[in-house]
C-alpha cells in the first residue's frame, strides 16, 4: 500500500540524530521550557522569517493563545473558513469569541476575501485565514481588507511551512501565525507540538505568559492561562528535523509537478496550482471528482491510500450548526466537501510509486 505518510521510511541518519537528541535531553536533566525549546524557537523564527516564536503544545493552542493575547474574547467575532481542520474553529470557540464562517474560492478551497468581507460587522475583530493544503492564501488582499476594516489578520499556517506570497513568507503577514507540528505536517514532531510566531514582542511575551498558567514570574498569575508548553524532547526532535525541511519541500514540489502534469482523466481534476511555485508547499495534493467515493475505492484496490480533507464542512458539524455564516451561504464549501480527495505526495515516495498513482488515476472509469 502506498500510504499518505510513511514514517517508517525516514532516513537512518535522521533516526540516529533524533535518538541522540533524545539522549541530549535526558542527560540535561531539564525537561520543560529549557534550552531545547529556546533554541528551537530561535531556529524556527529564523527559518520562517519572523521576529519571535513561542513553542506550545499543539497548533490549536497556538491559535487560541494568540487570539487571547490580542484581547479577543466573548462578544467579539472572528471570521474564518468552514473548509479546514476542526482545530481552526475550535481555537476561536475556546477563546470565547464566536466564529463566523465565510465561503471559499472553488478553485483552491481557500477562504474567499470577498465572502469574508461580506461577513464583517461592528463585532468583527479578526479574520483568520487558513493556508489550506499548503498553498498560500491571497495575503495581499487579506492584509488590505484587515487594514481597511481595522481588524486583525491571523494566519493558520498549520499546513503551510515555508509557503510564500509574492516572496514574503506565510506567517509574517498578520498579527500572528499558528503552526502545527503534528506528525503528518511538513515539519512534524514525534507527537504533538506547535508554535506561535509574530513580529510583535508584546504579543510574544503575552503568549509565553498564557502558555504557562498565566505566570509573569513563578507563582504570580496576572492572567488566567493554560498549560500548553512544547516539550523539551519534541523541541529537540524538531531541531533535527528542521535541518531537512527545505529538502523535503523541494521533493514535495517535484512530486506534485509530476502528478499535476501526469494526471489526465475526464472524471478527475487537479485542484488549481499556482504558477508561482513558492506559494505552495504541497502538504496535501488534492484532486476533485464528481464520483469521488468511487475514485477512492478504485485507488484502494490499486494499493493507494487516500483521504478526504475535509468531508464535513464546519457548519455541518453537530456542535456548530448555530454558527453564523456568510449572507450568501457556503455553497462552494459544501460542494468542495463532496468532491475533494487527497492522494499521496510525501517526500519518501519513489518515482515508480508516483507513476503508479498517476497510472491508477488515469485508468479510473466512473
Amino acid at each position: 500500500m502506498i500510504l499518505m505518510n510513511d514514517f517508517k521510511r525516514e532516513e537512518e541518519s535522521l533516526i540516529a540524530a533524533q535518538v541522540a537528541a533524545a539522549e541530549r535531553v535526558l542527560r540535561s536533566g531539564w525537561y520543560v521550557l529549557g534550552n531545547e525549546v529556546k533554541e528551537f524557537e530561535n531556529e524556527w523564527s529564523a527559518w520562517v522569517g519572523a521576529s519571535h516564536s513561542v513553542g506550545v503544545g499543539n497548533g490549536m493552542d497556538a491559535l487560541e493563545i494568540g487570539i487571547r493575547a490580542l484581547g479577543i474574547g466573548p462578544g467579539d467575532e472572528v471570521i474564518t473558513t468552514p473548509m479546514t481542520a476542526f482545530a481552526t474553529v475550535l481555537s476561536i470557540l475556546r477563546s470565547g469569541a464566536p466564529p463566523v464562517l465565510a465561503d471559499i474560492d472553488p478553485n483552491t478551497g481557500i477562504l474567499d476575501p470577498d465572502s469574508a468581507d461580506s461577513c464583517i460587522t461592528a463585532k468583527t475583530k479578526a479574520v483568520m485565514v487558513v493556508h489550506l493544503y499548503g498553498q498560500s492564501a491571497p495575503l495581499d488582499r487579506f492584509a488590505a481588507l484587515a487594514k481597511a476594516k481595522k481588524i486583525a489578520l491571523i494566519e493558520d499556517c498549520a499546513q503551510a511551512h515555508g509557503a510564500k506570497w509574492n516572496g514574503k513568507p506565510c506567517g509574517t503577514w498578520g498579527e500572528f501565525a499558528g503552526w502545527s507540528f503534528y506528525p503528518t505536517k511538513n515539519l512534524g514532531a514525534i507527537g504533538d507540538g506547535g508554535a506561535l510566531s509574530t513580529e510583535t514582542k508584546d504579543l510574544a511575551d503575552k503568549s509565553r505568559q498564557l502558555r504557562n498558567y498565566g505566570q509573569s514570574v513563578r507563582y504570580y498569575h496576572p492572567e488566567i492561562g493554560m498549560n500548553s508548553r512544547l516539550d523539551e524532547i519534541q523541541a529537540a526532535f524538531l531541531r533535527e528535523r528542521l535541518k531537512h525541511l527545505t529538502r523535503w519541500t523541494d521533493q514535495r514540489r517535484v512530486i506534485a509537478d509530476k502528478l499535476a502534469t501526469g494526471i489526465s482523466n475526464s472524471h478527475v481534476s487537479v485542484l488549481h496550482l499556482p504558477t508561482d511555485t513558492e506559494r505552495h508547499v504541497h502538504h496535501l495534493f488534492v484532486v476533485t471528482s464528481p464520483v469521488r467515493d468511487s475514485l477512492q475505492v478504485h485507488l484502494k484496490n490499486d494499493g493507494i491510500d487516500s483521504l478526504c480533507h475535509y468531508p464535513v464542512p464546519v457548519h455541518h458539524q453537530e456542535c456548530c450548526k448555530e454558527i453564523r455564516t456568510a449572507p450568501g451561504g457556503l455553497p462552494n464549501a459544501e460542494h468542495h466537501a463532496k468532491i475533494c480527495l487527497s492522494i499521496p505526495c510525501h517526500p519518501a515516495l519513489t518515482e515508480a510509486e508516483v507513476q503508479h498513482v498517476i497510472d491508477s488515476v488515469n485508468r479510473f472509469k466512473a
